[in-house]
């Protein structure tokens, strides 16, 4: 019988390394704003969104539907996201970026655009290259299953 190591298990080796890659964006938003990566999410999403449903919100990000509500709230209690209650529909939220959300979003998201770009430029154009036809080529494959 054919033994695998997890180590060596493709799907778990993508998760550790998407996971490492997070955490040292983490970082940023949460030293400079205490934000965690659920709410950084939501907040990227919507500063560049005029406003989106929890739906949306849950379907752009790797979210759950609780998770978004517990990140929103958070974001809306930090006064940097307004909820309200679709007038379409009284089930679904709807948000969006407060003046002050959006300020602080355009003071973080070059900061982590750096750290990321500090991870990435440690690889060889060659490997950032297939990386990146790699990762693209994954979430065509992802999205047609």
């Amino acid at each position: 019988m054919l033994s695998m190591q997890l180590d060596e298990f493709f799907p778990y080796r993508l998760a550790v390394a998407s996971e490492a890659f997070s955490r040292n964006l983490t970082d940023v938003y949460e030293r400079e704003l205490g934000l965690s990566r659920e709410e950084w999410r939501l907040l990227f999403l919507l500063a560049n969104a005029e406003s989106m449903t929890s739906l949306d919100l849950a379907r752009r990000t790797t979210l759950d539907k609780v998770q978004v509500s517990r990140a929103a709230k958070r974001l809306d209690q930090k006064g940097l996201i307004l909820r309200e209650t679709s007038d379409e529909d009284r089930r679904i939220r709807v948000y969006r970026c407060t003046s002050e959300g959006f300020r602080q979003f355009q003071h973080l998201e070059p900061k982590v655009r750096e750290q990321a770009n500090r991870m990435l430029d440690a690889l060889t154009p060659e490997d950032r290259d297939a990386l990146e036809r790699g990762i693209s080529a994954l979430m065509k494959v992802a999205k047609t299953d």
